[in-house]
């Protein structure tokens, strides 16, 4: 665990800020609809903010893709 969050601070090719980003980000979608499971509907978060989150989750494992068949 050390050494990955050595990697993710580090300069280098092998973490992403993007892939964090990612994973964090479907984490908490994750986590909101396992909450959502247990809760009454009228507490739920609105449907645009889980989009929002899932558009910016999305888009950051796509831009980490992308990045391994870029031209450098």
């Amino acid at each position: 665990m050390k050494q990955w969050v050595t990697k993710l601070l580090g300069v280098g090719d092998e973490v992403s800020s993007k892939r964090v980003i990612g994973v964090l980000g479907a984490i908490v979608l994750f986590g909101t609809m396992v909450a959502n499971s247990f809760s009454p509907k009228d507490v739920a978060p609105s449907k645009e903010l889980v989009e929002a989150v899932e558009y910016l989750t999305i888009a950051m494992f796509f831009g980490t893709a992308i990045e391994k068949f870029a031209k450098k």
